[in-house]
């Protein structure tokens, strides 16, 4: 393809002078011009062109619903007819009022608060904050350190991204992020204790333990991906390291901290890892799903002890002083009122099982192939990863840039893939069919081996 005209003459050179897009080398687009969508229908993304594409990614993992979902539109064009914005200091709404609620009553029994910001990033900058400010206010003032998994990740902000064991993400900021811990976490694929996830009792949480024993006195909060840590190429891992995590942080008096940004909201079979599991998280981070990407919004709920640290009079200066202009949008609370009802409403994650059984029928299929090491699936989230030679787990280089020609084939095909580097992954919207199901795993059988054959 040749590159783009220089001259701002179509919408699409006018993307390539003026827009910077995310996560993407612009460089690209001289000779691969990003897709220019005009609407969507379900599953299904459609170009300018009327060229149909199934959103396996879920738009970076936020749509449950598929798009223009007509329950959701009607939630959000009535509460377009009575406010759109309004701040949140002093002032409050029935669509906050109606989600926090409901997201206390949804939440493990110990977590009665929400403070609502606008994004993931933001969830976690809330978190960390308000878990710095409680030990200084109950007398830990040296409790100013977190630990992390490496190939956790938790956003960009530079909070988040102290917290980023991906060195991609923070290797250009490293001289100012805060100074924090650092674990070598789960690797079920490359197990150094050569165990299988449905049978170990997480030998790999030996690191984390040993942090925690001898940190405990700096230490202020533990961060974790339950179950699936997504950037780093949706490595899966069992619940008993969630368990043992637990348990280590209240004997070594330390907070938790569950970032379910990308897996809560029914994206692992149920509507929080947390509650299925039977785990009380100090702090539940949430966002994307939340209103099935329809705005911005975020969540931090947080224990009644953390709420209590900073409830005093005001010439004490307790308070939380954090704020964002958009906190708790009315817009944005009544979809997110409207998703919730509809997760929780006639069974509909029972509804799921069939088609998480069609995604690991589909998993096994792709099994098959010889360049595929390993296909992982937690509900409905499911990855393979891409390898060089299975007996010895060798990757292909990076150069090589295997995963971005394999979402250029998809895209022939009608379906919108990004891999992560080597893993190709499927998060689809919730609402996707089993025959669709199909045709995805399908599709992306024919793309791996029309670039690696």
């Amino acid at each position: 393809m040749k590159p783009l005209n220089p001259k701002p003459s179509t919408d699409l050179s006018k993307d390539f002078h003026a827009v910077w897009h995310p996560c993407t080398q612009m460089k690209d687009h001289e000779t691969v011009p990003p897709l220019l969508i005009e609407r969507g229908e379900g599953v299904y993304l459609y170009d300018r062109d009327g060229n149909q594409y199934l959103d396996v990614i879920s738009s970076w993992w936020v749509n449950l619903f598929g798009h223009n979902h007509p329950r959701l539109n009607s939630a959000l064009k009535a509460q377009l007819d009575k406010v759109a914005h309004v701040m949140f200091a002093g002032i409050t709404h029935q669509p906050a009022i109606d989600l926090a609620t409901r997201l206390v009553e949804l939440s493990p029994d110990n977590l009665k608060k929400v403070f609502f910001s606008d994004n993931g990033s933001t969830a976690v900058e809330v978190a960390v904050k308000m878990s710095l400010q409680y030990w200084r206010q109950t007398g830990h003032r040296n409790k100013t350190k977190f630990a992390y998994l490496k190939g956790g990740y938790h956003g960009e902000t530079l909070g988040a991204l102290s917290l980023c064991g991906i060195e991609m993400f923070r290797d250009n900021f490293e001289e100012v992020l805060l100074s924090n811990l650092e674990v070598e976490g789960p690797d079920c694929y490359r197990c150094p204790y050569g165990l299988k996830p449905d049978t170990c009792q997480a030998e790999c949480f030996e690191p984390m333990q040993k942090t925690l024993k001898e940190h405990r006195d700096s230490l202020a909060g533990v961060i974790i991906e339950p179950l699936v840590q997504g950037a780093a190429g949706m490595k899966m891992y069992p619940p008993v390291y969630l368990k043992k995590l637990e348990s280590a942080c209240q004997r070594q008096n330390v907070h938790t901290i569950y970032d379910e940004i990308a897996v809560g909201f029914g994206r692992t079979g149920s509507l929080f890892v947390c509650g299925e599991c039977e785990l009380s998280p100090t702090f539940l981070c949430l966002s994307k799903g939340i209103t099935s990407g329809y705005l911005p919004l975020a969540a931090t709920l947080m224990e009644d002890e953390i709420y209590s640290a900073f409830y005093d009079d005001f010439a004490t200066m307790k308070l939380f002083i954090h704020s964002h202009s958009y906190s708790a949008n009315p817009l944005a609370c009544a979809v997110a009122n409207e998703s919730l009802a509809m997760l929780t409403e006639n069974d509909f994650l029972d509804t799921l099982k069939p088609k998480i059984q069609a995604l690991e029928a589909g998993g096994k299929r792709l099994v098959e192939l010889k360049w595929v090491g390993d296909f992982r699936q937690t509900g409905m989230i499911a990855a393979v990863e891409l390898v060089k030679d299975k007996g010895t787990k060798e990757a292909f280089p990076f150069e090589d840039r295997v995963g971005y020609k394999i979402y250029q084939e998809g895209l022939k095909r009608g379906v919108l893939m990004r891999p992560l580097g080597n893993v190709i992954y499927f998060v689809p919207p919730l609402v996707i069919s089993i025959a669709e199901i199909k045709m995805m795993m399908d599709t992306a059988s024919e793309c791996i081996r029309a670039v690696l054959d």
